[in-house]
């Protein structure tokens, strides 16, 4: 069997493949022979190529591209072997530890799978996978019902897990309609501010509280707001480009074009979308 010391020739199996990514990674970690760029990397530096890489894979998955969703999960699989190499030359962990922490995790949350537990249905499962959340948080003294949730996640998304947060005890809107009608609220106070000539901190304030609730909306109606803004994101792409296409058939470019005739464009490239 060929030794996972030697990275240079591709292996048979998972396990060997893994081994094989931890000798290189150490190998570009290696003080005397490795990269030089890689050896001047620290956790603060390498965490920002780790939120670029999960938002590689997701976009991946959202055009359906499964041979670049390969590499982009080796992307971010990269980004593990990279903390574990950091780690074990601290001292505080390798990737032995992380793969066992979380294995151990799972086994743990699923007494229903590894255990002799009964659990009947999702609903039951995802009660319980928060329970058992809620005691986790609590070892670590986070006995608050928002504690825990990280600062560095997109807004929305923490938005998201803010208001599911409050939401199991009860602090929630009943129903999508009155979410609705607390944005129209938010909605008519922006207004107010924008004729009351408001400084730009106001502005801001209620423009977020506005995002908020919408992020909200989206949890009432069972959807994602990072998703669907992802989603309005691509749409717009997807129509503006249509319209600079059309101007390019036409010798013309949206500098030189009036809102009238992109607005026309617009409206066509949304009509031929939903034929």
């Amino acid at each position: 069997m060929r030794s996972p010391d030697d990275p240079s020739t591709p292996p048979a199996d998972a396990g060997t493949a893994t081994l094989r990514l931890i000798a290189i990674m150490a190998a570009l970690r290696d003080p005397a022979r490795g990269c030089p760029w890689d050896r001047e990397q620290s956790f603060d530096t390498i965490a920002p190529y780790t939120i670029e890489e999960a938002y590689e894979v997701a976009d991946a998955i959202s055009r359906q591209d499964w041979t670049a969703l390969k590499d982009e999960l080796g992307d971010l699989l990269f980004q593990v072997v990279y903390y574990a190499q950091m780690g074990a030359e601290d001292g505080r962990f390798d990737f032995a530890a992380i793969a066992t922490a979380i294995a151990d995790k799972m086994v743990r949350r699923h007494p229903h799978v590894f255990g002799t537990e009964s659990r009947a249905d999702a609903d039951v499962q995802t009660q319980a996978w928060e329970a058992q959340k809620a005691a986790e948080r609590a070892t670590r003294a986070e006995t608050g019902v928002l504690d825990g949730v990280p600062t560095a996640l997109p807004a929305l998304t923490r938005a998201l897990k803010l208001a599911r947060r409050a939401a199991r005890v009860g602090f929630d809107w009943p129903t999508a309609d009155a979410v609705l009608d607390k944005l129209a609220e938010e909605t008519k106070e922006l207004q107010d501010e924008i004729a009351a000539g408001a400084p730009s901190d106001r502005l801001a304030d209620e423009v977020g509280d506005m995002l908020f609730v919408l992020a909200n909306l989206a949890r009432k109606l069972g959807l994602d707001p990072e998703t669907c803004l992802r989603h309005a994101n691509g749409k717009f792409e997807r129509r503006f480009r249509a319209i600079e296409q059309a101007l390019a058939r036409e010798g013309k470019s949206p500098f030189d074009t009036t809102l009238d005739e992109m607005e026309a464009l617009w409206t066509a490239a949304k009509r031929a979308e939903t034929r």
